[in-house]
C-alpha cells in the first residue's frame, strides 16, 4: 500500500471527488427547466433525504423554491454532452430539451417531470433552505423513486452497474469503471466452500 508522503498544503477548496454529474428537472407554472448539478448527495437514511446546491442567480433556484419540489436524474454515458451543455447555458437562453430531444414524463409524487432518459430518477420534496455563500443548499426529503426495468436483474435486484453512469471529477467527465467489491466484503467470513477449495488446492 502506497504512502504519499510529499504533500503540497493548498488553501480549502471543493475538490471532493468524484462526484455523480445529475441532470435536475424542476417546473413551476409555465417555467420548466433542466440543469447540470454536481454538489449532491445523501445526507441521511432514515427518513431517506439528499440535497442540492444552487447558486440563488440561477433560472432553476426560483423554480424550486417556488414548486419546493425537483428530481435527480441520474446521468448515463449517453448523456454525457446533455450533462455538460445544461451545465454551462442557461434556460432563459436556450430550450435545452429541445436542443438535445430530451423527453420528460410528470413526476409521480411530486410537482415536477422525470426525464426519460434516466434510468434512475429520485422524487424529491424541499423541505429546508440553508443559505451558504456562493450556493443555497435545498435540503429535501426522497418522496419516491423511479427505476428503468432494464436495470433490474432476474430477481428483481437493482443492477445499477448495467446503467453506464457518468462521474464527474476535477473538471473531466468518466464513465465508472471495473468493480472492485461490494459493500462489507472486508469483514465479510469466508465460505466453507471456499475454505475447502483452498484445501484441495494443497
Amino acid at each position: 500500500m502506497k504512502n504519499y508522503e510529499k504533500k503540497q498544503n493548498w488553501k480549502g477548496s471543493a475538490l471532493l471527488a468524484p462526484v455523480p454529474p445529475t441532470l435536475i428537472t424542476c417546473q413551476h407554472e409555465e417555467k420548466k427547466n433542466i440543469f447540470t448539478v454536481a454538489w449532491t448527495g445523501i445526507v441521511c437514511t432514515r427518513p431517506a433525504m439528499t440535497y442540492i446546491s444552487v447558486r440563488p442567480e440561477r433560472y432553476s433556484y426560483d423554480i424550486i423554491k417556488n414548486s419546493e419540489s425537483f428530481v435527480i436524474n441520474l446521468a448515463t454515458t449517453e448523456l454525457v454532452r446533455a450533462v455538460d451543455f445544461c451545465g454551462v447555458r442557461s434556460g432563459k437562453d436556450v430550450d435545452k430539451f429541445e436542443k438535445f430531444g430530451l423527453t420528460t414524463s410528470p413526476a409521480k409524487s411530486v410537482d415536477a417531470q422525470t426525464l426519460d432518459q434516466s434510468p434512475i430518477n429520485i422524487e424529491c420534496k424541499v423541505t429546508q433552505i440553508i443559505p451558504l455563500g456562493t450556493h443555497d443548499m435545498f435540503i429535501a426529503q426522497i418522496v419516491s423513486v423511479d427505476v428503468a426495468e432494464e436495470i433490474l436483474d432476474k430477481n428483481g435486484r437493482l443492477a445499477l452497474e448495467k446503467a453506464n453512469l457518468l462521474a464527474y471529477s476535477h473538471g473531466q467527465y468518466f464513465s465508472i469503471g471495473k468493480q472492485l467489491g461490494s459493500f462489507g466484503f472486508s469483514v465479510k467470513k469466508k465460505t466453507k466452500k471456499n475454505n475447502n477449495k483452498k484445501r484441495n488446492r494443497k
